[in-house]
């Protein structure tokens, strides 16, 4: 019996972005990359050929994925547009939005009299439009929204947003889910529907929502 991606090529990102504002100090969050490795290791047990490109995180490589490591979203950006074309890409990253205008080469200190410090941050390139929109775009691409609130009106902006084709929303910040768990809930959605996968763990819900992938992908 054949499985469901075999023959398909699926990129994968996944984790956080660490921003350098020194050598010793970085502007993060609180994305453990569970979720995307587990999504990378259900789309190679359904016979995909799995890219991840991961932030800093400790978790394993899942047996048959080709893994590159990154640490900023510039690196994240370069690393995934060098992987196109690809049949579908799903950003499970929680890239950071914005970045340090500049970096200090030297630990930066207290200054005696002051009690603030300011920071000029910018804002990052957008990956996942940006893969919605490129020459090479898969032919599924793959969001993810991790929202505290008002979840469906923020994920369907977004999938509107950034021509998606699918993205899987959670709430984080709340018993429900999200970053720094081994369960998760998703409710998925896509132009005309929704399919509400788990509460179980990160690994049963990446194997419904890549089974939805693959559904989707022949539909």
């Amino acid at each position: 019996m054949s499985l469901p991606l075999a023959g398909r090529r699926v990129l994968v990102s996944a984790g956080p972005t660490f921003e350098d504002i020194d050598p010793v100090r970085f502007i993060g969050n609180r994305s453990s990359g569970k979720m995307g490795i587990a999504v990378a290791a259900a789309a190679q047990a359904l016979g995909a050929e799995v890219v991840l490109v991961a932030g800093p995180v400790h978790v394993a490589t899942p047996d048959g994925v080709r893994r590159i490591d990154v640490r900023s979203a510039a690196q994240m950006r370069e690393a995934v547009l060098g992987e196109l074309p690809a049949d579908v890409y799903i950003g499970a990253a929680a890239v950071a939005d914005f970045t340090p205008r500049s970096v200090s080469g030297h630990k930066l200190k207290k200054t005696a009299g002051s009690d603030t410090l300011v920071l000029e941050l910018v804002r990052t390139p957008d990956i996942l439009a940006e893969v919605a929109t490129h020459p090479r775009r898969p032919s599924l691409v793959v969001g993810f929204a991790a929202e505290t609130h008002d979840v469906e009106h923020y994920a369907r902006g977004k999938l509107a947003n950034k021509k998606l084709d699918l993205i899987a929303a959670n709430l984080v910040g709340a018993a429900e889910g999200g970053f720094e768990r081994d369960d998760n809930a998703l409710t998925v959605y896509w132009a005309g529907g929704e399919r509400t996968l788990g509460p179980a763990a990160k690994t049963l819900v990446a194997a419904q929502l890549v089974a939805l992938v693959a559904e989707r992908l022949d539909g």
